[in-house]
Protein backbone atom coordinates (compact mmCIF):
# COMPACT_ATOMS: atom_id res chain seq x y z
CA UNK A 1 0.00 0.00 0.00
CA UNK A 2 1.35 3.48 -0.99
CA UNK A 3 2.10 6.40 1.50
CA UNK A 4 -1.07 8.11 0.06
CA UNK A 5 -3.21 5.26 -0.13
CA UNK A 6 -1.75 4.07 3.38
CA UNK A 7 -2.75 7.26 4.87
CA UNK A 8 -6.11 7.71 3.30
CA UNK A 9 -6.70 4.12 4.45
CA UNK A 10 -5.69 5.09 8.24
CA UNK A 11 -7.24 8.55 8.92
CA UNK A 12 -9.77 9.13 5.94
CA UNK A 13 -8.07 13.12 5.47
CA UNK A 14 -6.14 13.01 1.52
CA UNK A 15 -9.00 12.18 -0.31
CA UNK A 16 -12.04 14.21 0.93
CA UNK A 17 -10.58 17.21 2.65
CA UNK A 18 -8.82 18.82 -0.19
CA UNK A 19 -11.16 21.36 -1.02
CA UNK A 20 -11.72 22.36 2.93
CA UNK A 21 -7.86 22.63 3.09
CA UNK A 22 -8.20 24.97 0.24
CA UNK A 23 -10.69 27.05 1.43
CA UNK A 24 -9.45 27.44 4.94
CA UNK A 25 -5.58 29.27 3.45
CA UNK A 26 -8.07 31.69 1.08
CA UNK A 27 -10.41 32.89 3.90
CA UNK A 28 -7.36 33.19 6.19
CA UNK A 29 -7.18 36.94 6.75
CA UNK A 30 -3.54 38.24 6.88
CA UNK A 31 -2.44 40.92 9.55
CA UNK A 32 -2.28 44.77 7.55
CA UNK A 33 1.53 44.68 7.55
CA UNK A 34 1.90 41.14 5.99
CA UNK A 35 -0.07 42.19 2.95
CA UNK A 36 1.52 44.96 2.86
CA UNK A 37 5.09 43.34 2.84
CA UNK A 38 3.36 40.63 0.39
CA UNK A 39 2.75 43.42 -1.71
CA UNK A 40 6.20 44.80 -1.75
CA UNK A 41 7.39 41.63 -2.47
CA UNK A 42 5.85 41.23 -5.62
CA UNK A 43 6.94 44.70 -6.40
CA UNK A 44 10.74 44.16 -5.65
CA UNK A 45 11.53 40.17 -5.68
CA UNK A 46 9.02 38.37 -7.75
CA UNK A 47 5.11 37.43 -7.95
CA UNK A 48 4.59 35.26 -4.95
CA UNK A 49 0.39 34.67 -4.79
CA UNK A 50 -0.58 35.79 -1.53
CA UNK A 51 -2.09 32.04 -1.08
CA UNK A 52 1.29 31.05 0.41
CA UNK A 53 1.43 33.37 2.71
CA UNK A 54 -1.78 32.63 3.64
CA UNK A 55 -1.14 28.82 3.53
CA UNK A 56 1.61 29.39 5.82
CA UNK A 57 0.18 32.01 8.62
CA UNK A 58 -2.45 29.38 8.43
CA UNK A 59 -0.97 26.74 9.11
CA UNK A 60 1.33 28.13 12.41
CA UNK A 61 -2.49 27.48 14.36
CA UNK A 62 -1.36 23.60 13.82
CA UNK A 63 2.73 23.06 14.67
CA UNK A 64 3.09 26.35 16.84
CA UNK A 65 3.85 24.83 20.15
CA UNK A 66 1.35 23.97 22.04
CA UNK A 67 2.65 25.72 25.51
CA UNK A 68 2.38 29.45 23.61
CA UNK A 69 -0.12 31.40 25.55
CA UNK A 70 -3.58 32.46 23.41
CA UNK A 71 -2.98 36.10 24.56
CA UNK A 72 0.48 36.37 22.29
CA UNK A 73 -0.61 33.85 19.33
CA UNK A 74 -1.69 36.28 16.98
CA UNK A 75 1.97 38.06 17.91
CA UNK A 76 3.81 34.92 17.34
CA UNK A 77 2.30 33.96 14.31
CA UNK A 78 2.95 37.42 12.47
CA UNK A 79 6.35 36.90 13.39
CA UNK A 80 6.66 33.75 12.08
CA UNK A 81 5.02 34.88 8.97
CA UNK A 82 7.49 37.38 8.42
CA UNK A 83 10.34 35.23 8.88
CA UNK A 84 9.22 33.03 6.18
CA UNK A 85 9.18 36.09 4.07
CA UNK A 86 12.76 36.47 4.94
CA UNK A 87 13.70 33.01 4.77
CA UNK A 88 11.36 32.90 1.36
CA UNK A 89 13.91 35.95 -0.14
CA UNK A 90 16.89 34.18 0.53
CA UNK A 91 15.75 30.94 -1.10
CA UNK A 92 14.52 32.80 -4.07
CA UNK A 93 18.44 34.34 -4.38
CA UNK A 94 19.71 31.00 -3.83
CA UNK A 95 17.38 28.64 -5.79
CA UNK A 96 15.96 30.51 -8.18
CA UNK A 97 18.18 33.30 -9.26
CA UNK A 98 21.31 31.95 -8.92
CA UNK A 99 21.88 35.85 -7.39
CA UNK A 100 25.13 34.31 -4.95
CA UNK A 101 26.29 38.00 -4.57
CA UNK A 102 22.70 39.43 -3.10
CA UNK A 103 22.31 35.85 -1.07
CA UNK A 104 25.97 36.86 0.64
CA UNK A 105 24.85 40.24 1.50
CA UNK A 106 21.50 39.54 2.90
CA UNK A 107 22.28 35.99 5.29
CA UNK A 108 24.41 38.50 7.29
CA UNK A 109 21.48 40.73 8.11
CA UNK A 110 21.02 38.63 11.87
CA UNK A 111 24.62 38.77 12.72
CA UNK A 112 26.79 41.20 11.06
CA UNK A 113 24.61 43.99 9.56
CA UNK A 114 27.19 46.40 10.04
CA UNK A 115 28.98 44.34 7.73
CA UNK A 116 26.56 44.45 4.85
CA UNK A 117 27.87 46.21 1.52
CA UNK A 118 24.76 47.24 -1.10
CA UNK A 119 27.74 48.66 -3.34
CA UNK A 120 29.42 45.30 -4.06
CA UNK A 121 29.45 43.85 -7.21
CA UNK A 122 26.32 41.97 -8.57
CA UNK A 123 24.31 43.09 -5.46
CA UNK A 124 20.42 43.77 -6.48
CA UNK A 125 20.15 46.67 -4.26
CA UNK A 126 16.26 47.03 -4.70
CA UNK A 127 15.79 43.29 -3.10
CA UNK A 128 18.61 43.90 0.09
CA UNK A 129 16.52 46.77 0.78
CA UNK A 130 13.96 44.38 1.32
CA UNK A 131 15.50 41.55 2.95
CA UNK A 132 16.59 44.25 5.56
CA UNK A 133 12.81 45.73 6.02
CA UNK A 134 11.82 42.39 6.89
CA UNK A 135 14.68 41.06 8.87
CA UNK A 136 14.49 44.40 10.80
CA UNK A 137 10.60 43.77 11.39
CA UNK A 138 11.37 40.52 12.37
CA UNK A 139 14.19 41.69 15.04
CA UNK A 140 11.91 44.17 16.39
CA UNK A 141 9.57 42.06 17.35
CA UNK A 142 11.50 39.29 19.16
CA UNK A 143 13.23 41.83 21.47
CA UNK A 144 9.97 42.34 22.42
CA UNK A 145 9.65 38.95 23.61
CA UNK A 146 10.07 37.91 27.57
CA UNK A 147 12.43 35.18 27.10
CA UNK A 148 14.66 36.83 24.04
CA UNK A 149 17.75 36.83 25.73
CA UNK A 150 17.33 33.14 26.97
CA UNK A 151 16.90 31.82 23.82
CA UNK A 152 18.66 34.12 21.20
CA UNK A 153 21.83 32.33 21.00
CA UNK A 154 20.25 28.99 20.18
CA UNK A 155 17.68 30.84 17.75
CA UNK A 156 20.76 32.69 15.63
CA UNK A 157 22.56 29.12 15.63
CA UNK A 158 19.06 27.37 14.41
CA UNK A 159 18.34 30.15 11.80
CA UNK A 160 22.54 30.25 10.56
CA UNK A 161 21.37 26.13 9.79
CA UNK A 162 18.22 27.35 7.41
CA UNK A 163 20.38 29.44 5.74
CA UNK A 164 23.11 27.07 4.88
CA UNK A 165 20.64 24.48 4.09
CA UNK A 166 19.90 27.06 1.37
CA UNK A 167 23.26 27.84 0.37
CA UNK A 168 23.42 23.71 -0.26
CA UNK A 169 20.60 24.15 -2.57
CA UNK A 170 22.88 26.97 -4.86
CA UNK A 171 25.93 25.14 -4.66
CA UNK A 172 23.70 21.56 -5.75
CA UNK A 173 21.92 23.32 -8.47
CA UNK A 174 25.46 24.89 -9.72
CA UNK A 175 27.45 21.30 -9.26
CA UNK A 176 24.71 18.80 -9.98
CA UNK A 177 27.31 16.20 -9.74
CA UNK A 178 27.22 16.42 -6.28
CA UNK A 179 23.67 15.48 -6.03
CA UNK A 180 23.00 12.60 -3.62
CA UNK A 181 19.84 11.59 -1.56
CA UNK A 182 22.25 11.48 2.25
CA UNK A 183 23.05 14.98 1.95
CA UNK A 184 19.78 16.61 1.03
CA UNK A 185 18.20 14.55 3.44
CA UNK A 186 20.53 15.61 6.24
CA UNK A 187 20.75 19.77 4.69
CA UNK A 188 17.60 19.77 3.15
CA UNK A 189 14.93 19.87 5.74
CA UNK A 190 16.80 22.50 8.28
CA UNK A 191 15.25 24.86 4.97
CA UNK A 192 11.41 24.11 6.61
CA UNK A 193 12.91 26.42 9.33
CA UNK A 194 10.94 24.33 12.70
CA UNK A 195 13.63 24.96 14.47
CA UNK A 196 13.69 29.11 14.30
CA UNK A 197 9.89 28.46 14.66
CA UNK A 198 10.23 26.65 17.78
CA UNK A 199 12.74 29.04 18.57
CA UNK A 200 10.05 32.04 18.47
CA UNK A 201 7.69 30.23 19.83
CA UNK A 202 9.91 29.50 23.23
CA UNK A 203 10.75 33.25 23.41
CA UNK A 204 7.04 34.10 24.12
CA UNK A 205 6.64 31.59 26.61
CA UNK A 206 7.85 31.75 29.51
CA UNK A 207 6.30 28.27 31.28
CA UNK A 208 8.37 26.51 28.72
CA UNK A 209 10.96 24.38 30.97
CA UNK A 210 14.46 25.25 29.85
CA UNK A 211 15.86 21.84 30.56
CA UNK A 212 13.10 20.30 28.21
CA UNK A 213 15.58 21.34 25.13
CA UNK A 214 17.51 18.35 24.28
CA UNK A 215 13.77 16.72 24.20
CA UNK A 216 12.32 19.33 22.07
CA UNK A 217 15.16 19.33 20.05
CA UNK A 218 15.73 15.67 18.99
CA UNK A 219 11.48 15.82 17.95
CA UNK A 220 11.92 18.83 15.87
CA UNK A 221 14.83 16.81 14.27
CA UNK A 222 11.68 14.13 13.44
CA UNK A 223 9.31 16.67 12.47
CA UNK A 224 10.94 18.93 10.21
CA UNK A 225 12.14 15.82 8.05
CA UNK A 226 8.39 15.01 7.54
CA UNK A 227 7.48 18.76 6.54
CA UNK A 228 10.60 18.06 4.27
CA UNK A 229 9.18 15.43 2.62
CA UNK A 230 5.76 16.95 2.14
CA UNK A 231 7.27 19.83 0.34
CA UNK A 232 9.51 17.89 -1.61
CA UNK A 233 6.16 15.47 -2.82
CA UNK A 234 4.54 18.41 -3.43
CA UNK A 235 6.45 20.99 -5.48
CA UNK A 236 9.28 18.68 -7.06
CA UNK A 237 6.96 18.82 -10.72
CA UNK A 238 7.15 23.02 -10.53
CA UNK A 239 10.99 22.94 -9.58
CA UNK A 240 11.91 20.61 -12.22
CA UNK A 241 10.51 23.21 -15.08
CA UNK A 242 12.21 25.99 -13.03
CA UNK A 243 15.17 23.96 -13.90
CA UNK A 244 15.89 23.03 -9.90
CA UNK A 245 16.96 19.77 -9.17
CA UNK A 246 17.02 20.01 -4.94
CA UNK A 247 14.16 18.40 -4.17
CA UNK A 248 14.40 14.57 -2.69
CA UNK A 249 12.51 13.56 -4.96
CA UNK A 250 14.36 14.40 -8.21
CA UNK A 251 17.32 14.20 -6.16
CA UNK A 252 16.58 10.28 -5.39
CA UNK A 253 15.32 9.53 -9.26
CA UNK A 254 19.21 11.19 -10.29
CA UNK A 255 20.89 9.07 -7.70
CA UNK A 256 19.11 5.90 -9.20
CA UNK A 257 19.35 6.63 -12.95
CA UNK A 258 15.77 7.10 -13.26
CA UNK A 259 16.78 10.70 -15.03
CA UNK A 260 19.68 12.82 -16.38
CA UNK A 261 20.51 16.40 -15.38
CA UNK A 262 20.32 16.37 -19.58
CA UNK A 263 16.21 15.26 -19.55
CA UNK A 264 14.07 17.53 -20.76
CA UNK A 265 11.76 18.43 -17.67
CA UNK A 266 8.88 16.69 -19.06
CA UNK A 267 10.30 13.51 -20.19
CA UNK A 268 11.94 13.81 -16.27
CA UNK A 269 8.41 14.23 -15.03
CA UNK A 270 6.90 11.07 -16.88
CA UNK A 271 10.40 8.79 -15.82
CA UNK A 272 9.85 10.13 -12.16
CA UNK A 273 6.22 9.51 -12.17
CA UNK A 274 6.32 6.21 -13.47
CA UNK A 275 8.95 4.32 -11.22
CA UNK A 276 6.62 5.97 -8.18
CA UNK A 277 9.71 7.37 -6.98
CA UNK A 278 7.19 10.46 -5.00
CA UNK A 279 5.01 7.55 -3.70
CA UNK A 280 7.78 6.02 -2.29
CA UNK A 281 8.55 9.17 -0.37
CA UNK A 282 4.86 9.60 0.92
CA UNK A 283 5.09 6.15 2.37
CA UNK A 284 8.30 7.03 4.12
CA UNK A 285 6.65 9.88 5.74
CA UNK A 286 3.65 8.14 7.24
CA UNK A 287 6.38 5.59 8.46
CA UNK A 288 7.70 8.51 10.37
CA UNK A 289 4.34 9.94 11.42
CA UNK A 290 3.79 5.97 12.56
CA UNK A 291 7.25 6.08 14.30
CA UNK A 292 6.99 9.49 15.94
CA UNK A 293 3.74 9.14 17.17
CA UNK A 294 5.07 6.08 18.58
CA UNK A 295 7.65 7.53 20.65
CA UNK A 296 8.01 8.58 23.94
CA UNK A 297 9.12 12.23 24.79
CA UNK A 298 10.62 13.75 28.36
CA UNK A 299 8.60 16.59 27.75
CA UNK A 300 6.01 18.14 30.16
CA UNK A 301 5.62 22.10 28.64
CA UNK A 302 3.18 20.97 26.27
CA UNK A 303 1.16 18.12 24.94
CA UNK A 304 3.66 16.48 22.51
CA UNK A 305 0.62 14.43 20.58
CA UNK A 306 -1.06 17.25 19.81
CA UNK A 307 2.18 18.71 18.15
CA UNK A 308 2.34 15.56 16.05
CA UNK A 309 -1.00 15.30 14.98
CA UNK A 310 -0.43 19.05 13.66
CA UNK A 311 2.19 17.41 10.93
CA UNK A 312 -0.88 15.63 9.78
CA UNK A 313 -2.34 18.56 8.86
CA UNK A 314 0.46 20.25 7.66
CA UNK A 315 0.40 17.12 5.51
CA UNK A 316 -3.06 17.25 3.95
CA UNK A 317 -2.24 21.40 3.32
CA UNK A 318 0.90 20.06 1.36
CA UNK A 319 -1.09 17.33 -0.82
CA UNK A 320 -4.35 19.55 -0.78
CA UNK A 321 -2.41 22.83 -2.18
CA UNK A 322 -0.25 20.81 -5.01
CA UNK A 323 0.66 23.34 -7.29
CA UNK A 324 -0.05 26.47 -5.62
CA UNK A 325 2.98 27.39 -3.82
Amino acid sequence: MSGRAAYQHSDGVLGGTQVDCIEAVKQTELPPRVRELSDEYDRVVGDRDVFLWQWIHRLFDAFTLPCVPSDVMEEVKTTKTMLTMYITVLDDLADHFGDQETFEQARRLPYAPESIRYDAPGVDTDILEFAETLWNEVNSRLTDAPCYDEHLDVFQFDLRQALNAMEYARVLNDNREIANLEESQHYGPFNMVMFPYAGIDIMWTPSFDRTELGELRELLLELQGMARIGNWVTTWERELHEDDYTAGVVVDALDKGIITTDDEPDRAIAAIREDGVAERFEDEWYERYEAVSEREFDIESFEVDRLIRGMKTVMEFHVSSYGQK
